[in-house]
């Protein structure tokens, strides 16, 4: 008996991915001008992790494309390229945005291991910085340089 997989059903922890991704954003719908503070770190960081792990993704992607379609593979890459762009910025929001009073002074540059939260499995510097060892084997600089977007359809 062949299964007959929807193509809508062949990914559902990506669809779980984009569900959490969307209650992320509903929990922080603005409310009567909050300015961002510490409790917003926590979703930096959830964020950070949605994106490292797509990153994971459209490498894979990305690898097993290229060989039997050059173009579609290269702009995979050229996706996985500007993904890592957007995670090192949402890296950089994390320790710009305040923490409590006394752990401004330690959290304000990337030290895991001096983070209030502590030192779990991976915190966010851990994460951030295996990920660039990643993007940087298969990247050169000038393709993580900023960069303006033309669609050619």
């Amino acid at each position: 008996m062949a299964s007959s997989t929807r193509p809508h059903d062949a990914h559902p922890y990506l669809r779980a991915a984009s569900a959490g991704i969307r209650h992320h954003a509903r929990s922080l719908a603005p409310s009567g001008g909050d300015r961002p503070g510490p409790e917003h770190r926590p979703h930096l960081d959830a964020l950070h992790a949605h994106l490292t792990a797509l990153l994971h993704l459209l490498d894979r992607l990305a690898d097993h494309t290229r060989p039997p379609h050059p173009a579609a593979g290269r702009h995979l890459a050229t996706a996985h390229t500007r993904l890592w762009q957007a995670t090192s910025e949402v890296h950089a929001a994390f320790h710009l945005l305040p923490g409590t009073p006394q752990t401004d002074a330690q959290t304000s540059g990337c030290h895991p291991e001096r983070l209030p939260e502590g030192p779990p499995v991976l915190t966010i510097c851990q994460r951030h910085l295996a990920a660039g060892h990643v993007v940087r084997r298969k990247t050169t600089p000038t393709d993580l340089r900023p960069h303006t977007t033309a669609c050619v359809r």
